[in-house]
């Protein structure tokens, strides 16, 4: 199953007027959903504005929310080691739960660079809050690359854009893209997660962010990074 993942940047207009085809799935993130009609997911936190969201929903179509998310991005890990912020938590949603073989990005680059930032005009760059789950976006990615890459799935980038996702860049006609990554490294990885312990069954890691030490969750996310290295 190919998953078509389109987020709030600038570039994520260019897939309007793409053939559904070959995605099998389109998961929209919070404003995307604007960009396509034919949406099959609408992932958004629970504070995001009533007024932002669509109407009336077509056949088919299904919003996610808390409820469905945390759990999910629980049972890969959790918010601290996955990254709190949409990209990072739809993703995890995704692989969870519809378990595709190809998660395609666009509008998630989370560079921010461009004026207007987001499609819709100039908006909140989320993912550069200072926070103690988003200390590296680059480690987060290379995370869920190899989260993704254990269940044989491949992510992969259709952005041409700078981008702070570590994934292959592709288009729709080219989505396999299966990195080569160190097995050693995610399983020690995965054991630096197991030590500290950083596990928020809530979500609401913030309300715990006291007892996170940030030496620590630079050296997992370092690890991760170090799994880009075959």
């Amino acid at each position: 199953m190919k998953i078509l993942i389109l987020g709030s940047g600038p570039n994520v207009t260019q897939a309007a007027v793409w053939p559904r085809a070959p995605f099998d799935l389109i998961v929209a993130i919070n404003n995307a959903w604007r960009v396509r009609t034919d949406w099959d997911y609408l992932v958004h936190p629970s504070d995001f504005p009533p007024d932002r969201q669509p109407l009336v929903l077509s056949r088919g179509q299904r919003t996610i929310t808390h409820h469905d998310y945390v759990p999910a991005q629980n049972a890969l890990g959790g918010f601290v080691y996955g990254g709190g912020t949409m990209t990072f938590t739809a993703s995890y949603w995704a692989l969870h739960t519809l378990k595709p073989t190809v998660m395609a990005y666009l509008g998630c680059d989370m560079t921010y660079q461009a004026t207007p930032s987001h499609f819709y005009g100039q908006g909140t760059a989320d993912p550069l809050r200072a926070d103690v789950t988003l200390r590296s976006l680059e480690a987060k990615s290379a995370r869920l690359q190899a989260m993704a890459h254990r269940q044989d799935c491949a992510c992969v980038n259709l952005s041409s854009d700078p981008s702070r996702l570590i994934f292959a860049r592709g288009n729709p006609q080219d989505l396999v893209a299966q990195p080569d990554l160190n097995q050693d490294a995610i399983n020690h990885a995965l054991r630096l997660e197991t030590d500290a312990g950083y596990m928020v069954a809530s979500g609401k890691y913030w309300k715990e962010e006291g007892r996170f030490d940030t030496d620590i969750i630079d050296e997992i996310d370092a690890a991760w990074l170090a799994t880009l290295a075959a």
